[in-house]
């Protein structure tokens, strides 16, 4: 009796159909699993209308990337937000900056002598 040959799990042996495609291997998931992943890593469905020609674009980036256009708009989207709330914070982080140093400098100016009535 002979082992059978065990390949490495890989992205490649996956695509390439070496670890298999034949339909007697098939199993379907539980109607559950998909809520459960979607809760597991914290994920929202959303609907959203795109232009087709953006959708496009991001297809054919992400076949470039050799990810999925979903996954690509995902990071896409995230790389922005995290962009956005940087750059919002450091705004906000001068602005209290420049009002502090206003403060300070209003604080430390020697107070105008007033003028008695003769």
């Amino acid at each position: 009796m002979t082992k059978a040959q065990q390949i490495p799990a890989s992205d490649d042996a996956w695509e390439s159909g070496q670890l298999g495609r034949e339909e007697q291997f098939v199993k379907r998931a539980d109607d559950n699993i998909e809520p459960a992943i979607d809760d597991a890593l914290e994920l929202q469905l959303i609907s959203i209308r795109l232009p087709k020609s953006l959708i496009e674009d991001f297809k054919f980036i992400a076949t470039l990337s050799g990810i999925g256009y979903q996954p690509l708009m995902r990071q896409i989207l995230t790389r922005f937000a995290d962009c956005e709330k940087k750059r919002i914070l450091r705004e906000r982080a001068a602005e209290i900056a420049e009002k502090r140093k206003k403060d300070s400098e209003k604080a430390q100016a020697p107070e105008p002598k007033q003028r008695r009535a003769a």
